[in-house]
């Protein structure tokens, strides 16, 4: 059920010129502070607006917030969210060409007009896709492959499994701004991109074939949901868009979360998100490791932390590595690519994740800015050689690891 409230906005941000997310500061309205005698002091709440859904908020204004996440204390939603504007109402916006709902049948749901429309569907793309795991690896990502492959063409399609809205990820604006990122699409539930998608497959269709983008990258927004499990995770989305990305023909990288120093043991080495998917995957996909490192889990990832990023770089005190070996993580094709992590460091992007910086867990970001190199190495062989079609390429599935990749072995068990 909505946890609907009235409030009152103490401050507003300026309203982005092309529509975006307002930041507020608003006080709810409790029904005791209809009879002043009764009063209490209310605490100020900090709140925001997506204009393109609800319009412009100023201060003084009557809103309606929703105060589930901040009454819950989540971590990644930690703000009220404007539902509805009850002072100056929503300003109708034109709805000319567009014929599809989003978030559909809610009372947010509002028109959009789809790309895929705009062109008929032509496969193999024959140009590479990198699937993330979460939000935190676009920038990491972004920057490598810009490093590896100057000029190229990135665009981002945004998915289920973290935050919806488009316009909430100060990321993309900043790699927008930089021009690391060619365009931004918004697919399936997603939306407020630049441009919206019904289906992540049509989203990287566009992008590809009538975009001109060299290569894409598909992933949540920020945040993401979690339930501890196997399959209740919103790392679960990049199941979904790797299997796209295979269905059109794309050479496919999954950036693999891993980490050094997360205080929880499913996402220590190689988290159990990245493991699920790439168990469940129908075909095998390019994975990246940082270049020194042999292998994401076990002993061979402890050793591999220090030739990585130096002798100081490892684990944090009384956090294990996991150490089980997944058996079918082996199919894949493993590759180890160079990384720059302080130049990473120097650029200015986002280098924080889940609070920790580059310091505390240089093994999400190295992992990260891996799968952007062999983004960029992927889309320049490409474009040199021309990438052969799935049914040229064969089935990888069981043969030995790449030449370049990580030495895994065949047996052994899953982690939970």
């Amino acid at each position: 059920m909505l946890k609907l409230r009235r409030a009152t906005v103490l401050e507003a941000s300026d309203p982005p010129a092309a529509g975006g997310e307002q930041q507020l500061t608003v006080v709810l309205t409790s029904p005791e502070q209809a009879h002043p005698a009764h009063a209490q002091p209310a605490a100020e709440r900090a709140a925001i607006a997506d204009t393109g859904l609800v319009g412009e908020c100023r201060a003084g204004d009557e809103v309606i917030v929703n105060v589930e996440a901040l009454d819950l204390g989540l971590g990644s939603g930690g703000f009220d969210i404007v539902h509805a504007n009850l002072t100056r109402g929503l300003a109708a916006a034109g709805a000319a060409g567009r014929n599809v709902m989003k978030l559909n049948y809610t009372s947010l749901q509002h028109t959009v007009r789809p790309v895929e429309g705009e062109s008929e569907l032509r496969v193999p793309l024959e140009r590479p896709v990198a699937v993330l795991a979460l939000h935190g690896q676009l920038a990491p990502v972004a920057w490598a492959f810009a490093a590896a492959r100057p000029g190229g063409r990135l665009g981002y399609v945004q998915t289920a499994g973290g935050a919806l809205p488009g316009r909430h990820s100060r990321a993309v604006a900043e790699l927008r701004a930089r021009g690391l990122l060619a365009g931004h699409i918004t697919a399936g539930a997603s939306f407020g991109g630049e441009q919206e998608a019904v289906s992540t497959a049509g989203a990287i269709h566009h992008g590809l074939r009538e975009l001109g983008w060299d290569a894409a990258v598909c992933g949540p927004g920020p945040g993401i949901v979690g339930s501890a499990s196997r399959l209740g995770h919103g790392g679960m989305a990049a199941l979904d868009s790797g299997h796209a990305a295979l269905a059109l023909g794309c050479p496919t990288v999954l950036v693999a979360r891993l980490s050094s120093g997360d205080s929880r043991e499913r996402h220590r080495g190689i988290s159990h998100h990245t493991i699920t998917v790439l168990d469940l995957l129908l075909e095998p996909v390019t994975v990246a490791l940082p270049a020194g490192m042999r292998s994401p889990v076990g002993a061979e990832l402890r050793a591999g932390l220090g030739a990585a990023f130096g002798r100081h770089a490892s684990e944090r005190p009384g956090l294990p590595l996991q150490a089980e070996r997944p058996a079918r993580i082996a199919r894949h094709d493993w590759r180890r690519a160079g990384v720059d992590l302080p130049g990473y460091a120097a650029s200015g992007l986002p280098a924080t994740t889940m609070g920790r910086g580059l310091a505390e867990d240089p093994l999400f970001f190295g992992a990260a800015l891996a799968g952007g190199a062999a983004l960029g190495e992927l889309t320049a062989a490409s474009e040199r050689e021309g990438w052969p079609a799935p049914e040229e390429g064969g089935d990888r599935a069981g043969e030995a690891p790449h030449e370049n990749g990580a030495a895994l072995g065949e047996n052994g068990s899953e982690a939970a």
